[in-house]
């Protein structure tokens, strides 16, 4: 995938994003004031931090399309990893500020009442079909294009499914049951997810921002096309690390030093593209030693 479609994908992710983000928060703003209900404040609240951290993710996305420049080699697709970072220390922030109010309304032997239950459900259903068309369209650009703010924020949506779902559960309840504490119930089990959720977005964003290798699956990948490419006879110092949706790469491989330096560009050029077909968002530099060249007391060793 070129670069540029890459880019539109990641954009176009980000953009519906903050528009179901917006249309939820003034839906579910609009349902609590009609129904008064903590699982629909705890929706709420869910939404209006789903709507800040999309705006920030998708400004951080159109920075990430900047290209390399003179400050910035390898590009600005770090900024993806502050994001979700940053979208998982607020998310870690409103689950406890959610599931202090569930515990207190438990505690609290006359819980306030719920009202208009149904015009809640009402609006408690409209974000289950929006969320869920937002995940179906997330999904498939997270696939295509690797980027993780974009699977940051399709993870947080998929936990939003729950709570939505227990929202207008605890609604059905209160209306025909008249059982007041099954919304405080839900609340407090939707701020536990959103803060598992968070703690595994942040280590992943963690991960890339400290330089964290590959996935072994993609390491042991390069290392099967690297191992059988015609040409090659063997390879040593295979480096990688992650920033946003881009896997950096670097190897060294080992050639007939005999041949001319023409056909040692060719196996290196023709082995960049394979690595490149298996794997597109990587960024690959390949190194040529003649093989049993011995290493020069003065070089690195060898990693």
């Amino acid at each position: 995938m070129q670069d540029a479609e890459r880019n539109r994908l990641n954009l176009s992710a980000g953009a519906f994003s903050v528009a179901v983000a917006l249309v939820l928060v003034l839906a579910k703003l609009w349902a609590l004031g009609q129904t008064q209900a903590l699982s629909v404040a705890a929706s709420l609240a869910d939404s209006a931090l789903d709507l800040m951290v999309s705006l920030g993710g998708l400004a951080a996305m159109a920075y990430a399309t900047r290209p390399p420049d003179e400050d910035h080699a390898f590009g600005h697709s770090s900024a993806e990893d502050l994001a979700a970072l940053g979208q998982a220390l607020f998310i870690l922030a409103a689950s406890g500020v959610i599931g202090w109010a569930a515990v207190e309304r438990l505690l609290s032997p006359e819980p306030p009442p719920i009202t208009a239950e149904g015009r809640g459900m009402a609006v408690m259903a409209l974000s289950i079909l929006l969320t869920l068309a937002l995940i179906a369209w997330q999904r498939h650009v997270a696939r295509r294009t690797g980027s993780r703010v974009v699977r940051a924020d399709m993870l947080h949506y998929a936990g939003d499914l729950l709570p939505n779902v227990g929202a207008l559960v605890s609604l059905w309840a209160s209306a025909t049951l008249g059982l007041k504490h099954v919304d405080s119930v839900v609340a407090l089990g939707a701020a536990m997810m959103l803060a598992v959720g968070a703690i595994g977005i942040g280590k992943g964003a963690w991960d890339a921002l400290m330089d964290r290798a590959a996935p072994p699956e993609v390491i042991a990948g390069i290392e099967r096309i690297v191992a059988g490419f015609p040409g090659v006879r063997g390879w040593h110092d295979l480096k990688t690390r992650t920033a946003g949706s881009r896997v950096f790469v670097n190897i060294h491989i080992e050639l007939d030093g005999d041949q001319s330096l023409e056909e040692a560009h060719a196996i290196g050029a023709a082995l960049r593209r394979a690595i490149l077909k298996a794997y597109p968002q990587a960024d690959v530099i390949i190194h040529k030693d003649p093989v049993g060249v011995t290493p020069h007391p003065d070089d690195p060793a060898r990693g």
